[in-house]
C-alpha cells in the first residue's frame, strides 16, 4: 500500500516525534490551566484524527502553545472546564466552515522572510527554553513559548535563575545525551547500519531512563526527583482512564461567552496552522504543497473531536513537525503513528513514561532548535539584502521577546513596510535630459512599471512634482498591465496643469485591452478539498 511505502522511514521518525510531543502536551496543558490528561488527549487526536484527514505530508498536530493564554483565560472566566470544552467544539465547527469557504488561501500571503524568521525564531526560542531544563530548573512547563512564563520568570531571567537550582544529575543526563546525539549523527550513522536503524533521540531517551533506574537502585542520592521527570497521569484500568475524560456542557450552548471564545480560538488556531503549514512545506525536502483548505477542515474535525472527549484545542505545530522532518519522516503515516504510540503508552504503560528525565528530552530539543536556527540561515538572509534580512530578523526577535503570534505580527508589519518601500521606489523609471548646447528644454521620460497600484501613488506624485517648468514630458504606459485609478487621476491632474507650467505633455498609451484589473493571488489550490 502507498500509505506504508515509506514505513521504514516513518516508523523511527514517529518514535522521535512521540518522545518530543509527550512532554509538550503535558506542559501546554499545565500552562493552560487545564487537566494534564486534556493535553494528552489533544496530542492523541492530533495524531490519529487530524493525521488521518490532513494531506500535509509532514505536518504534526497537537496542543498549541500559542493558544495557552486564551485557554487559561477562558477556563477561568467560564468557571468550568466542561463549558470551555463546548467552545473548543464550536471553534472546530468554525474551522470546518472556513475550510469549505476556501479561507486557506490566506496562507499564501505570508512573506517568505517572515516564515523563515518564524522557523529561526522558534529554533532559538527552543534552545533558550531548554537550557534551564537541561540543568534541572524545571519550574517552567515544557511547551511554553511565551516570553513571560507561568512561573513568574521570563525566557532570559530563567536562565539566570537556574544557577540557584542546579541539579548535578540533570546536568550529567543532558550533557551525556547531547554528546550521544552529536556523535550518533556525525560519526556512528556513517560507521554501521545499526545506528541508522535506531534513531539517536531514542538512544538518548534510553540512556536517560537507564540513568534514572540505576541511580534509584544503587545511588538514590543521585536519582532525579519526580519534578525532573515526565509526569503522565496513571490510570489503574481502562475504566479509570475513561473516567478521566471530560465532556462538553451542552446546556451552555446559548452562552455568548462560549461563542466568543469559540470564534477567537478558531481564528487564532487557523492562523497558527496556516503559518505552520507554510513553514513545514518549506522544510520538506521534496517541496510538496499542503492543500490549506483541506488542512483547515482536518484541524476543525480534530478540534470538534478533542473538545468532545475532554481535550484542549489542537493546531499544526512547528516543533513536532520539524522534529518529524529532521528524523527522516516521509509521509503523514509518521504523524498517525506518533498518535498511536501516545494512546498505547498513556493507556497501558504510563509508569514507563514517568521514568524519562526532562533533561534527556531537552538534549533532543537542543538539536531540533539548532537545525531550525543554524547560523548559516542568518548569513544567507543577510546576503539577500535588507528587504529580506530586516523582516526576518525582526520576526526572530519578536518571537523570542513576546510569543509566536505576536512575533509573527511584528514581522508582518516589517515585511509590509519593506513592500511599501519597494513599491515606492519601483513604480517607474524616470529619465531627465538636461538642456543641450542649443538651449532646448528638459526632456523628461517616465516609463511606468507593469503593475502600478495605489501604493505607488506617492512615488509617481513626487516624480511629477520634480519636473521643471518648461519641460517636454512623455509618460510611457506601453508596458503597464494594470494602473490603479488613483494613479490615473494623478496623471490627469498633471495633464490639466501642464499648460500653466509651460509643459508639453505626451502620453504613450498601452495597447487596447492591455490594462487589466489586478491579477488573482499567485498561488491557488487546484484540487477539490473534499477529495
Amino acid at each position: 500500500m502507498k500509505a506504508f511505502s515509506e514505513f521504514k522511514h516513518d516508523l523511527p521518525a514517529s518514535i522521535v516525534v512521540f518522545f518530543v510531543a509527550l512532554p509538550l502536551c503535558l506542559g501546554i496543558a499545565l500552562a493552560s490551566g487545564a487537566p494534564l490528561m486534556s493535553g494528552l488527549i489533544a496530542g492523541i487526536v492530533g495524531g490519529l484524527v487530524v493525521g488521518a484527514i490532513s494531506r500535509s505530508p509532514l505536518g504534526v498536530s497537537g496542543p498549541a502553545a500559542g493558544l495557552a493564554v486564551i485557554v487559561l483565560t477562558a477556563i477561568d472566566e467560564m468557571g468550568s472546564f466542561e463549558t470551555f470544552l463546548l467552545a473548543v467544539v464550536i471553534a472546530g465547527a468554525i474551522q470546518v466552515a472556513l475550510g469549505l469557504a476556501q479561507a486557506g488561501v490566506l496562507a499564501y500571503f505570508f512573506p517568505s522572510s517572515v516564515i523563515k524568521g518564524m522557523l529561526a525564531g522558534i529554533g532559538l526560542l527552543i534552545i533558550l527554553k531548554q537550557i534551564p531544563h537541561a540543568f534541572g530548573h524545571d519550574s517552567d512547563p515544557e511547551g511554553d513559548l511565551a516570553f513571560v512564563q507561568p512561573d513568574g520568570e521570563t525566557t532570559l531571567s530563567s536562565i539566570g535563575a537556574m544557577f540557584g537550582d542546579l541539579s548535578a544529575s540533570a546536568c550529567i543526563v543532558s550533557i551525556t545525551c547531547l554528546a550521544v546525539l552529536i556523535l550518533w549523527e556525525t560519526v556512528l550513522t556513517k560507521r554501521h547500519r545499526f545506528f541508522t536503524l535506531l534513531p539517536g533521540p531514542v538512544a538518548a531517551v534510553l540512556i536517560g531512563v537507564a540513568f534514572q533506574e540505576l541511580t534509584s537502585l544503587f545511588a538514590p542520592n543521585w536519582a532525579l526527583a519526580p519534578i525532573h521527570l515526565v509526569s503522565v497521569p496513571v490510570a489503574a484500568s481502562a475504566s479509570e482512564f475513561l473516567g478521566l475524560l471530560k465532556h462538553p456542557d451542552w446546556s451552555q450552548i446559548t452562552n455568548q461567552a462560549v461563542w466568543f471564545t469559540g470564534v477567537t480560538m478558531a481564528v487564532v488556531a487557523s492562523l497558527e496552522t496556516l503559518l505552520c503549514v507554510e513553514a513545514t512545506d518549506k522544510l520538506d525536502p521534496q517541496k510538496r504543497v499542503t492543500p490549506t483548505n483541506r488542512e483547515l477542515i482536518a484541524q476543525g474535525i480534530g478540534n470538534m473531536t478533542s473538545g468532545a472527549i475532554g481535550g484542549i484545542p489542537v493546531t499544526q505545530v512547528i516543533v513536532r513537525s520539524s522534529a518529524n522532518i529532521q528524523s527522516g519522516g516521509r509521509t503523514k503515516l509518521s504523524a498517525i503513528l506518533h498518535g498511536a504510540f501516545m494512546f498505547i503508552f498513556v493507556l497501558a504503560l504510563p509508569g514507563l513514561l514517568n521514568l524519562i528525565p526532562l533533561a534527556a528530552l531537552a538534549s533532543i530539543l537542543f538539536v531540533v532548535g539548532f537545525k531550525l536556527a543554524r547560523p548559516a540561515t542568518f548569513v544567507k538572509m543577510y546576503r539577500l539584502g535588507m528587504g529580506q534580512f530586516l523582516p526576518f530578523t525582526i520576526t526572530v526577535i519578536g518571537i523570542v521577546l513576546t510569543d509566536l503570534l505576536t512575533g509573527i505580527g511584528i514581522g508582518m508589519v516589517a515585511a509590509i513596510f519593506a513592500i511599501l518601500r519597494a513599491h515606492y521606489r519601483n513604480s517607474h523609471f524616470l529619465h531627465i535630459q538636461e538642456h543641450d548646447e542649443h538651449g532646448s528644454p528638459h526632456e523628461v521620460r517616465i516609463r511606468l512599471a507593469e503593475e502600478v497600484t495605489f501604493l505607488n501613488r506617492g512615488a509617481v506624485l513626487k516624480a511629477l512634482k520634480s519636473i521643471p517648468n518648461g519641460s517636454e514630458v512623455t509618460i510611457d504606459m506601453s508596458r503597464s498591465v494594470h494602473i490603479d485609478q488613483d494613479v490615473l487621476e494623478i496623471l490627469a491632474d498633471f495633464e490639466t496643469a501642464a499648460e500653466s507650467r509651460d509643459i508639453r505633455y505626451h502620453r504613450i498609451e498601452a495597447e487596447p485591452n492591455e490594462l487589466q484589473p489586478s491579477r488573482a493571488p499567485r498561488k491557488q489550490e487546484s484540487e477539490a478539498i473534499t477529495q
